[in-house]
């Protein structure tokens, strides 16, 4: 008798996934997850690591009183979440009956998101995990009226969840890798009836466009909207560091073990090249004195810009003041982009790029991969294997004119090609917050 039941039980959950492809998920995805929590949490405990937000993903916070105007921003990480600081700023400016809300996966981009939007955002908290009890718990505390996911983050019972309760669900600034374009072109039975719950999907390139329709996107609601991290301005403010006669390099946003690499190979351009000049930029300042060691070691004759020293008088400045950093890519000639040779990530190439200064990263980008997979397709940005590589690149820029005023124009070229996005998000919050 009992077996009779259970095949009955399972006849009724076949027959509701034909109508509701979504129910059989949900329902196996929550069992799934039930079964493992426990497991997993004593693995990360074990291994000196803790489960950040989960008790908010779980969908147990308390949140303020938001009213029924709500735009939620999500950005699973930090690269995400510095993409859309642009945007989320420009969505308070336009819509100031709106509360906005940021959400993150990570706890590194909690964090950022709280250091950029404290003063921005009237709720910032995890994105829910993907179960239907942690979806709805939070859905009914934040009460979205609108939900922008950065770049492309495909959650079956969150789009199901927002298309029943008459949310709007947008992607936007979506992207795609070719690795993740072969696992979900598996799955496009799937993955099509989730892309079907969005109120569009706005891409940065065609080839990003074209790799969510062959997995299910529709047509008619798939558009470019190019890249956000791309909406930048440069900072009119001019700098003067005796600059004028000299061609200044910067290592921008240094970290340990960088600085090691980039003053010897300064050193031996410089003794090649006697009109440039070095601004070395460490991302901490208390790493100065290590840095002072180094310099000494090889001979650089080195100042301060906080006691107003200038290159005149030296072949290196250290930038030890807070917030200059930006504005200083205007007088480069080229720049090294730093933590790029340990697990930092990478940092924002786009603020030289902007001024048409060409740039050079090594091979730790995760950050902002997107961002240097356009600027290394031309000679606007070049990523480096190891300090021999870019030892070469820098002798490049230096040696061939015609190389480098080519670098140049390719960064004008690439800001005019991907500016816009910012505009395309504004104007589509618009059209539906009337």
């Amino acid at each position: 008798m009992a077996i009779y039941t259970i095949l009955i039980l399972i006849a009724i959950l076949v027959i509701i996934s034909i109508f509701d492809v979504f129910f059989l998920y949900g329902l196996i995805s929550t069992f799934v997850f039930i079964v493992l929590l426990p497991f997993y949490f004593i693995v990360r405990v074990l291994n000196r690591k803790f489960l950040f937000g989960w008790k908010e993903k779980l969908g147990f916070f308390k949140a303020p009183d938001l009213g029924d105007k709500v735009i939620m921003y999500h950005g699973v990480s930090v690269g995400e979440v510095i993409a859309l600081e642009n945007l989320i700023k420009k969505t308070k400016e336009v819509f100031p009956d709106y509360k906005v809300v940021v959400t993150t996966g990570t706890k590194t981009g909690q964090e950022i998101a709280h250091k950029k939007y404290d003063n921005v955002a009237d709720f910032i908290t995890y994105f829910p995990f993907d179960i239907t009890y942690c979806v709805n718990a939070f859905l009914n505390k934040v009460k979205p009226t609108v939900v922008l996911i950065a770049e492309t983050e495909l959650w079956p019972v969150f789009s199901t969840s927002c298309k029943k309760k008459g949310i709007y669900l947008y992607c936007i600034n979506g992207r795609m890798s070719d690795s993740t374009f072969a696992i979900y072109k598996k799955f496009r039975f799937f993955f099509k009836y989730v892309l079907e719950k969005y109120t569009k999907i706005l891409t940065q390139s065609e080839i990003d466009k074209d790799k969510l329709l062959a997995i299910g996107a529709p047509k008619e609601r798939t558009y470019v909207m190019k890249n956000l991290k791309f909406d930048v301005k440069p900072v009119n403010e001019t700098v003067d560091l005796g600059q004028d006669g000299y061609r200044v390099i910067i290592a921008g946003s240094t970290h340990k073990g960088e600085d090691e690499i980039i003053l010897p190979i300064f050193k031996e351009k410089h003794q090649r090249y006697s009109d440039i000049k070095l601004l070395l930029v460490p991302r901490h300042i208390q790493r100065i004195p290590n840095i002072e060691e180094i310099l000494k070691k090889d001979g650089l004759k080195y100042g301060f810009r906080s006691k107003g020293d200038t290159f005149k008088d030296y072949d290196v400045i250290i930038l030890d003041t807070m917030g200059e950093l930006s504005k200083m890519y205007k007088m480069c000639y080229f720049a090294f982009i730093g933590g790029s040779f340990n697990k930092t990530g990478g940092h924002n190439p786009l603020e030289a790029t902007v001024y048409s200064k060409p740039t050079i990263t090594g091979p730790s980008i995760h950050n902002f991969r997107d961002i240097y997979w356009l600027l290394a397709h031309s000679n606007a940005g070049k990523i480096v294997k190891n300090p021999k590589e870019l030892s070469d690149y820098m002798e490049k820029l230096l040696s061939d004119k015609d190389f480098y005023n080519q670098a140049c124009k390719d960064c004008e070229t690439i800001f005019h090609d991907q500016q816009g996005a910012l505009d395309v998000v504004i104007n589509e919050l618009k059209q539906i917050l009337k």
